[in-house]
């Protein structure tokens, strides 16, 4: 009987110990990606800096990377308070605002930003003995948009309507970005469509194993597509980026944009986003996008209102004046 009650005593004073560990922190949620991408890794390091450097009215920060089903769905995700910040392009980020595209049923109005992170590369990979040399190749073939509530879903539209096409012009798929890789090299999808940091680690994969090719994405088409959509502007993919890939290869990029919403606390959105932008070298150390998180690019893009916690900050640094 003894042993009993000495084992609900410990049991007992567990839970408490429990209890008050996590009366003393402050948990900080963060929405990224799948696991194919760069939302996912940058977001798990962005998760470790934050819990090593922030402390809240006495209170330690417990933040955590989850994935996600990429922009559309994370700031959906932030509209109904589901999760504390999230990783979403500038053009979704722009609409969810403003309720346009995918967000016609209703804008993301308590939607705030924390600041810009690093340009995402518009990367068309099919596999080198494709045949698809320019996008209008890709008329009658299989192409994956991404996975659902991605941002490439609307770009696959915004691009086939340019080059005089429509949805029904080819055989569209929804993979996520290791999915759609898997099913390039089964030959069981021609083409994907991944919207991310470089180089990024599905691409790394498929490249390791076969021949890919990178198809450009510039032109008068393209050039009509960057009037309709601002936020994407002309980059050039460095050549070697990826196994076999030898050339350099004209495309398109958007800002990854790290987003709250209007009810997490000044106090925590002063405090993450101070963490985050005075330990950007440990960002870098991860993934080499990391090396593109800077305060003098913290507010390129951003076209929805900041957080006032967030504000506060950047006042104090003085990019805001």
């Amino acid at each position: 009987m003894k042993l009993k009650f000495a084992s609900l005593a410990l049991a007992a004073g567990l839970a408490l110990s429990s209890q008050a560990d996590a009366q003393q922190r402050v948990f900080f949620g963060i929405a990224t990606g799948g696991t194919g991408g760069t939302y996912y890794p940058l977001g798990g390091m962005l998760a470790q800096v934050l819990s090593n450097n922030t402390v809240i009215d006495g209170k330690k920060l417990a933040a955590t990377a989850e994935t996600g089903n990429a922009s559309v769905a994370n700031a959906k995700l932030l509209g109904r308070g589901e999760i504390e910040s999230a990783f979403i392009a500038a053009d979704i980020l722009d609409a969810a605002y403003k309720g346009e595209n995918q967000f016609k049923d209703g804008a993301v109005k308590n939607i705030r930003a924390l600041g810009a992170l690093y340009p995402e590369t518009v990367q068309l990979i099919v596999r080198a003995d494709s045949g698809v040399k320019k996008f209008a190749d890709l008329k009658g073939k299989s192409v994956s948009s991404g996975s659902p509530g991605s941002g490439q879903w609307q770009l696959l539209g915004d691009l086939l309507e340019v080059h005089g096409m429509k949805r029904e012009d080819v055989k569209e798929d929804f993979s996520s970005f290791a999915q759609s890789v898997d099913k390039i090299k089964d030959g069981n999808l021609v083409a994907s469509l991944i919207t991310a940091g470089t180089p990024t680690s599905s691409v790394l994969d498929l490249a390791n194993g076969h021949p890919i090719s990178v198809v450009p994405l510039a032109g008068p088409e393209v050039e009509a597509l960057k009037k309709k959509q601002p936020y994407y502007a002309s980059v050039t993919l460095a050549a070697d980026t990826y196994k076999g890939q030898t050339a350099a290869v004209e495309t398109l990029a958007v800002m990854a944009i790290w987003a709250s919403h209007a009810d997490v606390s000044d106090e925590v959105a002063y405090a993450v986003v101070k963490a985050a932008y005075e330990n950007t070298e440990t960002l870098a150390k991860v993934h080499t996008q990391g090396k593109n998180i800077t305060l003098a690019t913290a507010l390129q893009s951003v076209s929805i209102p900041l957080h006032p916690g967030a504000e506060k900050f950047y006042r104090e640094k003085g990019v805001l004046k």
